[in-house]
């Protein structure tokens, strides 16, 4: 035999111990003690392989199991163990054991070949068991914002960034300032659209925003594939809270009457009715608005109505496309405020990066390493917990980011994020495809032009088709299932309630029995989980710079209360909104980073964990579907003038990492 010892490539991983190992083969035979040392040399080191030879050993069969130990000789004896690879010289046969472990010094670690094994099936149950008892001391339940997400209680050495300086928010940030060449602001605030429009000529790239956003057809298209692509709606009835009469809209209707437009499922609605009243950080407070779209002819979809409070008053008037044009401009852009503030809070923050960490706290505490949806679900949790711990709660500090670009400033975030959680539910929001058809959006007969629709069902269902060939492969009986007691425990503390240290996720499949009892509630629970840390995040996360960097297209940050008249307005009053120059470049820098990729493309995993024929298979199976699902978008948006990449599978990442 060859032997291949790869030591782990993270921060203390490499060792000075001496280390030793066993073979066990299929029929319960064990070489003799191997020494995996090299006299006068260092081996174990970081990142590191090592190869070992061994002589034949007599009767022994196909390699099933490892054994291996250390001692704690030596100032760094800790060791990082990625994996052993053994190779049988005359046959070529290569025996995969990924670890993926720290060993601990004196004790004898037993793992099975490709280390895939449910836990009633496994040999060493109490190995298994102390591993959890272990680790649920390591990722242990914090709500760090009051009746919030549950999220880690700290961040535990092995969820650390590799490369530490690639990660640093501060640092990044400082030499994107730089970079823009606008440290030196001398005065405070914009003088004009063009003094503002010549920042981006000298810096960080103009957003494409910049030639569209006064366009109605723009504030359409950011509905179907914007930042916040979530929120559109067929509208069969205008709400009773919206004050929107027939002869308003109808001169924007090409010809139809309101109610024939109804019929004809042309009318569109977004509603921020969940920011309603959260205060602002100039005092006043945050309206829910409404927008109403039409479909017209060339199917496009065009704003024909806009109120930015929820409820009908004289001091909250309906705006419409006829309104002189500076008011109806500054209705749109007060919309957007809402969506933005919705945006960053729940799309972005609260339903990725806040509500996966929790997930991915409960993964580490009930699932074994050696559990194959452990395999299957941790590439998608990478770098998840580091970017909350190190970079989000940076941007969330008080008087930081948030606070400085945002109207609602972090206290109003955590409110709308308050909010958000009692809805959100991981069958319906989790599932694009149910999310879509629960808005009524779902047929292309409806609204024809909806890329996020179609790009985000298409992976979500190439990821359920993944995760089901795994689900199937290891549940091939429902003893298998009915007996893993890991994943039960999983499930039941994903739906345990924060205040008991559990997730609190609404939603979870099993509810009619309180735990899984079909291998089509794991795959749809399994499925939700992978979509929400790679396309959801994606496609709230990457186009950011985009929407964001030029202020009037998408304000985060506006510098007074929504308009209770319909008075006209000019290009001064507009300007007169925006945030400082400081803002909008703070905004700017951050909006240009957190757009950034620094991780692999979907399926294509940093860490593979898993090494079993049938998994690997269903591995590449899934980067082919990725492939073509990345080929087809890649022509439709050749034909595009207003193209939306955002959820091409090369764009988006295994994770939420940035």
């Amino acid at each position: 035999f060859r032997i291949f010892v790869i030591t782990g490539d993270r921060k203390g991983a490499g060792t000075d111990a001496n280390v030793w190992m066993r073979l066990h083969d299929d029929a319960g035979h064990k070489s003799n003690i191997i020494t995996l040392n090299h006299t006068f040399k260092n081996d174990h080191e970081r990142g590191e392989t090592s190869s070992f030879s061994v002589k034949p050993i007599l009767n022994f069969g196909a390699v099933s199991k490892v054994e291996v130990w250390r001692d704690s000789f030596g100032f760094g004896h800790a060791w990082f163990l990625d994996r052993i690879e053994i190779q049988e010289l005359f046959s070529g046969e290569l025996y995969v054991f990924p670890f993926h472990r720290w060993v601990p010094a004196d004790q004898h670690l037993f793992l099975s070949l490709y280390d895939c094994v449910l836990p009633h099936a496994d040999a060493h149950q109490n190995q298994r068991r102390e591993e959890l008892q272990r680790k649920r001391k390591k990722y242990r339940y914090k709500t760090w914002i009051p009746d919030g997400p549950s999220q880690s209680y700290q961040l535990p050495e092995d969820e650390r960034f590799t490369n530490e300086y690639k990660w640093d928010i501060i640092s990044m940030k400082a030499r994107m300032m730089v970079e823009t060449k606008l440290i030196k602001i001398k005065v405070q605030h914009w003088e004009s659209m063009e003094d503002l429009r010549r920042v981006y000529k000298y810096s960080l790239g103009e957003p494409k925003s910049l030639d569209h956003w006064n366009e109605d057809r723009w504030f359409g298209l950011q509905r179907v594939q914007g930042v916040n692509p979530f929120m559109i709606r067929l509208c069969n009835e205008i709400p009773e809270k919206f004050g929107v009469e027939d002869y308003m809209v109808e001169p924007f209707l090409e010809g139809m009457s309101l109610s024939d437009a109804l019929r004809a499922n042309k009318i569109f609605l977004t509603d921020v009715g969940i920011v309603e009243d959260v205060p602002l950080i100039n005092g006043e407070m945050l309206g829910g608005a409404m927008a109403l779209f039409f479909l017209n002819k060339r199917n496009d979809l065009m704003p024909i109505a806009i109120q930015l409070r929820q409820q009908k008053a004289l001091d909250n008037p309906v705006f419409l496309p006829s309104d002189p044009p500076y008011t109806w401009i500054v209705a749109k852009m007060f919309y957007n405020n809402s969506d933005a503030c919705y945006h960053q809070s729940c799309s972005h923050l609260g339903f990725t990066h806040l509500l996966m960490e929790g997930v991915t706290v409960c993964t580490h505490r009930n699932l074994s390493p050696s559990h194959p949806l452990f395999k299957l679900m941790a590439p998608h949790f990478l770098f998840l917990i580091a970017i909350n711990s190190r970079g989000i709660s940076k941007l969330l500090s008080p008087g930081g980011w948030v606070d400085k670009t945002l109207s609602i400033g972090v206290s109003g975030m955590f409110e709308i994020i308050r909010r958000g959680l009692e809805w959100w539910r991981l069958d319906t929001q989790g599932d694009p495809e149910k999310d879509i058809q629960s808005r009524g959006v779902l047929s292309p007969d409806i609204l024809p032009w909806y890329p996020y629709r179609d790009d985000s069902i298409r992976i979500y269902k190439a990821i359920r088709k993944y995760v089901s060939k795994i689900v199937m492969y290891y549940y091939d009986t429902p003893e298998k299932l009915e007996n893993d007691y890991e994943l039960q425990q999983w499930r039941d503390e994903l739906v345990k309630e924060r205040h008991l240290t559990g997730v609190g996720l609404k939603g979870v499949p099993g509810q009619e029995k309180g735990r899984f009892t079909t291998r089509d509630e794991v795959i749809d629970t399994v499925a939700a989980i992978i979509s929400q840390c790679s396309v959801a995040h994606a496609a709230a996360n990457f186009q950011q710079y985009e929407d964001y960097a030029f202020p009037p297209n998408y304000p985060a940050y506006l510098d007074r209360g929504s308009p209770k008249d319909k008075r006209a307005l000019s290009e001064d009053d507009i300007v007169s909104l925006l945030p400082s120059k400081q803002v909008t470049l703070d905004a700017m820098i951050i909006t240009k980073l957190l757009s950034s990729k620094g991780t692999n493309s979907l399926g294509y995993f940093e860490v593979q964990y898993m090494y079993e024929p049938a998994a690997v298979s269903a591995a590449e199976e899934f980067r082919e579907d990725l492939k073509r699902i990345s080929d087809d978008i890649k022509h439709r948006n050749s034909l595009k003038d207003l193209p939306y990449p955002y959820l091409d599978p090369e764009i988006v990442p295994n994770s939420i990492s940035i």
